[in-house]
């Protein structure tokens, strides 16, 4: 058990024995984030026989006297940290133990319920007296595509439909559905014609410099992590005029951006776009769709359901600081979304 006073690459050696879930969270996934949102990280690594088994980036988050921190990372999919599947209750206790001399609270989150690396470290905290505090941020919007597989899928309603728009859409111009390594530049400029970028201060954006694009352009640079980015672009006469951009861990694919030019949406591109990147995610052995939170009127016009919830949590070590944690539990509680509402 060590704190390296910087991102470890023990991350990347966790990640590859975590869940499929949480391949992700490699070294550069951490580095990206502080590259584009600031921080200086510390890493706890807890080893089994000589080998990483859990790898915890945190940075202080608010004045460093309070001893308050967080995982680093992107919002999307959500935040947390790499844990061997392996990895047993000791371990577990071994993290928590480190964690309380470094910090008095920790933030997790947002994240989904269910999060393993979550459960395992909350396991050990509640038995430890830890103080456990969460919020309702949103519910994700799930669709599973293993179920369609099995039925007929698309429907010849739906196919046809889609032929429909598809007609329709063909009249402006020459139509190229294309797959691969996000074009960031082409994405930002669809963000900045789309509704985010005209009726919003564009700072939720993911690919614009005003937006999230540092992040997202740092980590692409990431071999690893660039094969699991994929984009779905559809350009009109050369001109990319809608996007569809995955985040894809195994059989399970986060949609963490779509995005049209406002001029073509009568032709419904997003619904067009998706349906074909729903049939080459099956192609390719993609189960599960997972639409994080928000917008729920057309994901599940596409066939989505509610899935698990998403919670910011902060763990508070024993002490006079749970004392303060659990008088302020309303308030935190509160400053999340309603259950059943969308952030």
């Amino acid at each position: 058990m060590h704190c390296a006073p910087r991102l470890s690459e023990a991350l990347d050696a966790v990640a590859e024995r975590a869940p499929e879930r949480h391949r992700f969270l490699r070294h550069a996934w951490y580095a990206a984030a502080l590259q584009a949102y600031g921080g200086n990280a510390r890493t706890l690594v807890v080893e089994a026989a000589g080998i990483p088994v859990a790898a915890l980036p945190f940075v202080a988050k608010g004045p460093r006297w309070l001893g308050v921190a967080e995982i680093p990372g992107c919002y999307w999919p959500f935040r947390s940290f790499p844990v061997a599947e392996a990895a047993s209750a000791t371990a577990a206790d071994a993290l928590l133990g480190a964690l309380a001399r470094q910090v008095r609270a920790l933030r997790i989150g947002p994240v989904q319920d269910g999060d393993p690396a979550l459960d395992w470290l909350m396991a050990a905290a509640r038995a430890k007296g830890w103080t456990l505090l969460d919020r309702h941020i949103g519910d994700s919007f799930e669709l599973d595509l293993g179920a369609l597989a099995a039925a007929q899928w698309p429907s010849g309603a739906t196919l046809r439909k889609n032929r429909y728009f598809e007609k329709q859409i063909a009249r402006l111009g020459r139509l190229d559905w294309q797959w691969g390594a996000p074009p960031f530049d082409e994405l930002a400029d669809v963000e900045r014609r789309s509704w985010i970028g005209t009726r919003t201060d564009g700072s939720d954006a993911k690919f614009t410099a005003d937006g999230h694009g540092a992040f997202w352009r740092a980590a692409a640079r990431d071999p690893a992590l660039a094969a699991m980015f994929e984009a779905a672009v559809l350009r009109i006469d050369g001109r990319a005029m809608a996007f569809a951009f995955r985040l894809t861990a195994g059989a399970r694919s986060h949609v963490i951006a779509n995005s049209y030019d406002p001029a073509i949406a009568r032709h419904s591109p997003g619904r067009l776009l998706a349906y074909r990147d729903f049939a080459r995610g099956l192609a390719r052995g993609v189960t599960n769709i997972d639409w994080g939170a928000g917008d729920s009127g057309y994901k599940q016009a596409l066939g989505a359901r509610r899935g698990a919830a998403l919670r910011d949590w902060i763990l508070v070590r024993p002490g006079p600081s749970a004392l303060v944690a659990q008088l302020l539990a309303a308030r935190w509680r509160r400053s999340g979304q309603p259950a059943g509402g969308q952030a």
